[in-house]
């Protein structure tokens, strides 16, 4: 009786240790965030002061807008890597559209424009880089890669190197105003969220996305339109690319040419760290939105504390790595549970 009983504890332990493993991939990152909260407050006490807080959420806003597309990618087990580039071009497009019309700043809407063009471009640009992955059958990291050097040099063709600046006031409202006290791109980037959220949650083609991320051949079995889904998953990536193009270039009153040079890196990084996994179907936008937070509240706290920027960088380079160390190694104890 007394082998069956220390056989039977034998037999759920490993259950227990996935079960723990689970448990921190879901609540490890809040967690992790909570208590570089609590550092960073005590190292400095104006840390959670509104005036901070809202410069956090400021920060992290455009970060976020893509980091939202960028999730639909890597639940799909793809990449983007052209985001910082089409990001330039989209915010290139429409400034250029806006001020080749110099009559459009007195009816108020030249932000319309800008907005409406951006969109479309990412959109285009999303939808082409989604069909040459399906079509002709080249991996994602190679046609973004491609794209992160097409954009961005069509966006030194289109500008000449030079910037565009200059917008009227309801232009630079959407990247320098708010509503109620609360910044108008923070407010764009949480309605953003919360209708990622809402689409991967609640609809069918939420629930296909999981699908094809965990098994695409399974999926294509089962009579999903894979390649469909794959063109529609970048193509909403490159209508978020255009939007945070819109807000950064109203945020700097300028459209320019080198703008979201490394946002790939951060962004990757925010979805990686909130839980996504790298090898598709697994993750969401809440744990996104944790991760977004997490690397804003980071980097705000290590410049309260003087740390230099290089630094900066090493330090999410090591928090990289080891997100996805982790999640590798998550994902290899939740297969030895499921064949025993």
């Amino acid at each position: 009786m007394l082998t069956i009983t220390q056989a039977g504890e034998q037999s759920t332990s490993p259950t227990k240790k996935v079960e723990l493993i689970a448990i921190f991939e879901k609540f490890g990152v809040f967690l992790f965030l909570l208590l570089l909260i609590a550092f960073f407050q005590l190292q400095n006490e104006r840390f959670l002061s509104i005036r901070n807080i809202l410069n956090i959420l400021s920060d992290v806003s455009i970060y976020g807008i893509l980091s939202v597309g960028m999730t639909f990618v890597i639940l799909t087990s793809g990449i983007d890597l052209s985001i910082g580039s089409l990001l330039a071009f989209g915010s290139m497009c429409g400034a250029v559209a806006v001020k080749s019309w110099p009559g459009l700043s007195a009816t108020g809407f030249s932000w319309l424009v800008a907005l409406g063009i951006s969109l479309t471009v990412g959109s285009a640009a999303g939808y082409l880089q989604g069909k040459a992955i399906t079509r002709l059958r080249v991996p994602a990291f190679i046609v973004t890669l491609g794209g992160m050097t097409l954009w961005r040099g069509a966006t030194l063709m289109l500008s000449n190197g030079s910037p565009v600046s200059g917008f009227d006031n309801s232009y630079r409202w959407w990247g320098r105003g708010d509503v109620l006290g609360l910044p108008s791109l923070v407010l764009v980037s949480m309605i953003v969220a919360s209708l990622g959220l809402i689409i991967l949650r609640y609809t069918c083609f939420g629930r296909h996305v999981y699908a094809v991320g965990d098994n695409p051949e399974a999926a294509r079995l089962s009579g999903l339109d894979v390649d469909g889904i794959l063109i529609t998953v970048y193509a909403i990536m490159g209508c978020l690319t255009g939007l945070a193009g819109f807000i950064l270039s109203a945020r700097l009153s300028s459209a320019e040419a080198v703008a979201g040079e490394g946002y790939e890196l951060r962004v990757i990084a925010s979805v990686v760290i909130g839980g996504t996994s790298l090898f598709g179907g697994l993750g969401g936008i809440i744990g996104t939105i944790v991760g977004t937070l997490l690397i804003g509240v980071l980097l705000n706290g290590l410049v309260i504390m003087n740390v230099s920027a290089y630094s900066q960088q090493v330090i999410i380079g090591i928090i990289i790595v080891l997100a996805v160390a982790f999640d590798t190694f998550a994902k290899s104890r939740r297969g030895r549970a499921v064949g025993k």
